[in-house]
């Protein structure tokens, strides 16, 4: 018997190898389609839809059987989707209960959620399933959802019911009248036990439940007994939670080698819309994408798109990724496509009723793809200075992507300080320099004779400070004015290795 405080939502997707597949190619969604497994000559049907069922398919057939039926649109059965499709399925139910557990037989998909005590934050159980079916819903699943006290009742309901995207709840203490019309098949029975029920005429699990207790017992042993209880949903059972991660990755096998990038494009968006309801879901936004193309010859190509802000709009995600992979195209078919996402948080801000409207950042980060598309890599973000003292001004500064920090800095008071600014000569200008004893005295620059006024250095200066076995240059900032009273703040360089004088940077 289910204990009192016990209450479970069981959520059952049929032909699942199928579903798997179909939920990233909408465009057979209205055709009769069959998953074939196993390797050639051996394969067979490990999975239809209803369309193809109607036309006469059965499971196990041949791939030579199945080229008879007009119409069938064939797939290969792809571990790699289906993994992808439940690990989606049970971060979904795991935003409903922290504990659930996977029964999952072959070729169906099963979950089991321990929705006891939820009541008051999601609703009565059957408003729950019609939500948690919404969900599966959006990810391209059609299941069947059975709220019961008992959950080897709610697993059973859940298999033997005839139609999918539906909700039932079993009420306390009515279990056995609720299986009664369900077949044995729903039991998973081993192929003795089916075959001794159906000499004894047993078809249904009312009439399993039927059976006296002492005499099935006698012929069965204990097997009989759980078969009993199971066909009167009272078996207790011992739940065995998992902990599924939430890992925001879609992987597609492409049915034949893609060349064109339009083609990709179309799979692309649909992965991202699986991804993007995910994220969603948990009330997150798309930080990041890493597309993985796997191509031809076993090579793989790989690129990662970074917005600025994280984002959940489709068309910015399509258009970024698409200029990336025009900029950077793969160098031969490609035969499979994962999608790996990190996530983020989406940053809101309040403005001022009479503030001026900001540009949007999706017309940022789509500039700045195409701007990139242009230079080159590596060649559009802003300037951050290096730890050196590396004289070629290229060197001294690295270019990084645009990026917005999680938090907004506190506002900190303005300095009333001004503060110099240098402007860098590229290249640096040969001067002509009198000297008195080790320091500049004047200076010849642009047709101007500068006599030095303040000279502060010298500094010795060639590549970064942790390695002092070349210096070649010294360096002094100096204050010259000229014969008309023209002063000039300038950095003298002295090129030791050259023997020459340049000026490298002039200070404002």
């Amino acid at each position: 018997m289910s204990h009192p405080g016990e209450l479970y939502a069981c959520l059952h997707a049929r032909e699942f190898p199928l579903q798997a597949m179909l939920r990233l190619r909408p465009d057979l969604a209205d055709k009769p389609c069959a998953v074939l497994a196993g390797e050639p000559p051996l394969q067979h049907v490990c999975s239809r839809n209803a369309k193809a069922r109607a036309l006469g398919l059965e499971h196990s057939m041949t791939r030579v059987e199945v080229e008879t039926f007009p119409g069938i649109h064939v797939l290969l059965r792809s571990r790699a989707e289906e993994a992808a499709a439940k690990a989606a399925l049970l971060a979904c139910a795991a935003t409903f209960s922290p504990r659930i557990e996977d029964p999952s037989c072959n070729r169906d998909f099963l979950c089991v959620l321990d929705i006891a005590g939820t009541e008051q934050l999601l609703g009565t159980p059957a408003q729950l399933g019609k939500t948690l079916l919404k969900q599966a819903q959006l990810l391209g699943i059609h299941a069947s959802i059975v709220v019961s006290n008992n959950l080897h009742a709610a697993v059973a309901m859940a298999r033997g019911m005839s139609t999918t995207d539906k909700v039932a709840v079993i009420p306390r203490g009515e279990e056995a009248v609720a299986l009664s019309t369900l077949p044995l098949t729903v039991l998973d029975l081993s192929e003795a036990h089916a075959e001794t029920f159906s000499q004894w005429g047993i078809a249904t699990l009312g009439l399993l439940a039927d059976l006296p207790h002492k005499a099935l017992i006698a012929r069965l042993g204990q097997e009989g007994k759980r078969l009993r209880q199971l066909a009167r949903g009272e078996l207790p059972h011992l739940f065995k939670p998992i902990e599924p991660p939430f890992d925001l990755v879609e992987r597609m096998e492409l049915d034949t080698p893609v060349e064109q990038l339009d083609s990709l494009l179309f799979a692309i968006g649909m992965m991202l819309q699986q991804l993007i309801v995910r994220a969603t879901a948990r009330i997150f936004a798309l930080a990041s994408v890493t597309v993985l193309l796997s191509l031809e010859g076993g090579a793989t190509h790989t690129r990662t798109v970074k917005p600025a802000l994280p984002t959940n709009n489709k068309q910015l995600w399509l258009r970024l990724i698409h200029l990336d992979l025009e900029a950077h195209p793969p160098q031969a078919a490609i035969l499979a496509l994962t999608l790996s996402a990190e996530y983020g948080v989406t940053g809101k801000v309040q403005l001022g009723l009479f503030s001026p409207q900001l540009p949007e950042p999706v017309r940022l980060d789509v500039t700045l793809a195409r701007i990139r598309a242009i230079v080159g890599e590596g060649r559009v973000g802003h300037a951050r200075l290096k730890d050196t003292h590396r004289s070629i001004a290229c060197e001294r500064f690295s270019v990084e992507s645009f990026a917005v920090p999680p938090t907004t800095p506190k506002a900190t008071a303005k300095s009333s300080a001004s503060r110099t600014s240098a402007r860098q000569l590229r290249p640096p200008e040969i001067v002509a320099v009198t000297l008195r004893g080790q320091e500049p005295e004047a200076f010849r620059f642009r047709e101007q004779r500068y006599a030095v006024v303040y000279a502060y250095g010298p500094w010795m200066a060639s590549g970064d400070w942790w390695n002092p076995t070349l210096w070649s240059n010294r360096q002094w900032d100096l204050v010259a004015r000229s014969s008309d009273g023209a002063q000039l703040s300038c950095c003298l360089v002295e090129d030791i290795t050259r023997q020459i004088w340049q000026i490298a940077a002039l200070y404002d």
